[in-house]
């Protein structure tokens, strides 16, 4: 991009102090600013021991001041010396205000290279505050084209990040044009509208300017960073701003009542007439980094002063009530697009020269995570990182804190779910270890979870037909969990095959089921779906008791669900009718035929009709050579069961050293039972009291004479 040449040379620094920087001693001391007080003025052991730290970034900084002429760092002793001392200064105790005149002119000079330059930028950590006239005068050095396009982008990223520490801002705000001319860079575009972003007030928005961005948008498409200043300008002048831009925003609780606080008196009568505060109405600001307490927050909610820098958010919970209470659009809007422009620009499998910082990169989702959790409410960023990076990850990095951010994934239609979500994690399912197919099964729960958390939230409420508008209908919704329980009863089935029925993944497939088998009751969905056949059928001839206890329960609370449905269908109590189908009852009533099969009757190969169920011909039974088939299968012999019996005859009779399993009959059979159920499984004992009826004494002698 030309720039505009200008005759600007460079100035002459460390000629005088603004009125808030601090001298030297002040930053040696490590105190607060104090213009008033000279080196010669405060003297203290303490200065004493830094004295030969204070010399050496004197020396550094006249050093730079001086530099003329284009100087090389190879084979340089005296700039690595003194280009180390900034260094580690800066990272030890952050730079005096008059530093950063110093070093700011000499990096975007062009007079040192690249190199030094962007060591020199990102070792300009503020000790206290950054002068305003030190960042005008940095900023006038873009417009003589000195410095590179990468020393130009790193700039404008650090002035984002410091933007809090700067004094003052009224320059700076007076620049908003000359920024606003750099958005025809595509480079430094989204850095310059971040940076516009923190400069907007409602006298910023022209309708010149609209007019320019629409034309980016249009050039460039789609992108996030033009959206979010274009949404910014909407919500300050929505009569300028006509077009319809995609985004969600949070579901404010417009039943909220904020406490008035003592310090907007004049306003009291007034907001109990209105019955809430006017948050606006008082010009006095309280500063974020005063914030310690809770009741610190009530009193000054209405007149906090938010942070530029939404990092600083993510970490304070104080603030994280602030924006659960407060009806700011313009935060969550600040707060989407930083998230999204950070999240992109340090995913390390997305940009090749990163992976030296995947550590910091897991560190800042682990922390979107738990804001996620605080907050009770996935990101609308995190949702598009998610869906642009997926199709891109390899699965092994940063695994865990990706799929937690997953099973925050906010509610959207099926078909963005599908190619975005389910196609991507497929793939890396079906190829991928044990472990992370459990990993993504107890992912799914979550995210399964936390939908129907969100409606029972919002069922309710007095606002839920506008509630439901912002993301889907109730139809919707229910279509959405449909399709996420369809999917993991596909890829549960097909891993069942790929891992031999792994006991430790039929765990996880059967955990998520206990979550779908209590929809209707738990959390009022209408909604219930049977597991596959190809998760029922491993389940009920797993070797693992604790499988099979499982199943029993999950069995159970599907009955359980099934009747109070059929309840209230007849009743037609409830207000929204959702009939189940049919089909719902004829595959319940399948498994449950082949359960008790199974377990009580000993007909577990004649009266299970399922197209995959464990129906056999006599003739092919009596070919397998197996003595008394017909009772092969029941709560003794069940491979799950067997230990269980064995170890029961053991302490009934030690005596006996048979174990002849055949002896279990009758009231022997009734005190097995007992047993059972006193070894933890409370599964099968609900399942069992649930649907089998053994309705007279003389069944106790034929354990086939049931009711199901």
């Amino acid at each position: 991009m030309q720039r505009r040449q200008s005759s600007k040379t460079p100035k002459q620094p460390l000629q005088g102090h603004h009125e808030n920087q601090t001298d030297l001693s002040a930053w040696r001391k490590g105190g607060r600013i104090d213009p008033g007080k000279s080196v010669q003025n405060i003297q203290s052991p303490n200065d004493q021991k830094n004295d030969s730290k204070q010399d050496s970034l004197e020396q550094a900084l006249s050093y730079f001041a001086k530099v003329q002429d284009r100087v090389s760092l190879k084979n340089n002793s005296v700039l690595q010396k003194h280009l180390t001392t900034v260094e580690s200064i800066a990272l030890q105790r952050g730079l005096p205000p008059e530093g950063f005149d110093v070093l700011l002119n000499v990096a975007l000079s062009g007079k040192l290279a690249d190199t030094v330059n962007t060591r020199l930028l990102k070792s300009l950590v503020p000790a206290s505050v950054i002068p305003e006239t030190s960042v005008i005068s940095s900023v006038s050095w873009l417009c003589v084209s000195k410095c590179s396009g990468n020393i130009q982008l790193l700039f404008l990223r650090w002035l984002i990040t410091v933007f809090d520490f700067i004094d003052r801002k009224e320059q700076l705000h007076a620049l908003y044009g000359f920024f606003f001319s750099f958005l025809q860079d595509e480079k430094m575009c989204p850095y310059v509208c971040h940076l516009l972003y923190l400069l907007t007030r409602k006298e910023s928005v022209k309708p010149f300017r609209i007019r320019r961005l629409l034309d980016l948008q249009a050039k460039m498409g789609m992108q996030s960073h033009l959206q979010a200043l274009l949404s910014l300008y909407k919500l300050f002048c929505p009569e300028l701003v006509t077009i319809t831009l995609p985004g969600k925003m949070k579901k404010w609780n417009t039943q909220l009542i904020i406490p008035a606080s003592s310090t907007n008196k004049n306003n009291l009568e007034e907001n109990r007439e209105k019955n809430h505060v006017d948050l606006y109405s008082t010009s006095e600001s309280f500063p974020v980094e005063q914030l310690q307490t809770f009741p610190q927050l009530l009193q000054n909610i209405h007149c906090l002063e938010f942070p530029s820098q939404m990092g600083s958010v993510l970490t304070n919970p104080l603030l994280l009530h602030y924006m659960n209470c407060i009806k700011d659009e313009s935060v969550y809007l600040r707060l989407y697009y930083w998230m999204g422009q950070t999240l992109q620009e340090e995913c390390t499998w997305c940009v090749a020269d990163n992976n030296q910082y995947e550590e910091e990169f897991k560190d800042f989702l682990e922390t979107v995570y738990k804001t996620e959790c605080f907050l009770q409410e996935g990101f609308s960023s995190c949702e598009e990182f998610l869906y642009k990076s997926l199709p891109l990850w390899d699965g092994f990095c940063c695994r865990s804190q990706i799929l937690k951010l997953v099973s925050w994934i906010p509610l959207s239609s099926s078909s963005e779910m599908k190619s975005h979500l389910y196609d991507p994690l497929a793939q890396l399912f079906f190829t991928s270890s044990l472990y992370f197919k459990c990993s993504v099964l107890e992912t799914l729960k979550e995210l399964l979870q936390n939908w129907l958390n969100w409606h029972m939230i919002h069922l309710d409420s007095e606002f839920e037909s506008e509630v439901y508008s912002l993301n889907t209908t109730l139809s919707g919704l229910v279509n959405v969990v449909a399709e996420l329980i369809h999917f993991v009863g596909w890829i549960s089935t097909v891993a069942l095959r790929l891992e031999n029925n792994a006991t430790f993944l039929l765990y996880f497939i059967l955990d998520f089921y206990e979550t779908v088998c209590d929809m209707y009751l738990r959390y009022n969905l209408p909604l219930l779906i049977m597991p596959p056949a190809g998760v029922f059928y491993p389940a009920l001839l797993s070797m693992d008791s604790v499988s099979l206890n499982q199943l029993c329960y999950i069995m159970y609370r599907y009955r359980t669900n099934l009747v109070a449905a059929k309840e209230n269908e007849l009743s037609k109590k409830k207000t929204l009718q959702f009939k189940f189908s049919s089909q719902i009852y004829q595959e319940y009533n399948q498994y449950i035929i082949a359960m008790v099969g199974c377990l009580w009757t000993s007909r577990a190969f004649q009266k299970d009709i399922h197209p995959q169920g464990l129906r056999m011909d006599d003739e092919l039974l009596k070919k397998t050579a197996v003595q008394e088939f017909r009772t092969s299968f029941n709560i003794v012999y069940h491979p799950a069961m067997m230990g269980y019996a064995v170890l029961f005859l053991q302490q009934a009779w030690p005596d006996d050293t048979t174990f002849d399993l055949s002896l279990i009959k009758g009231k022997r059979w009734n005190w097995y039972l007992e047993y059972l159920y006193a070894q933890g499984l409370k599964g099968l004992k609900v399942f069992i009291e649930s649907s089998i009826n053994r309705v007279s004494q003389a069944s106790h002698s034929k354990a086939g004479n049931v009711q199901v």
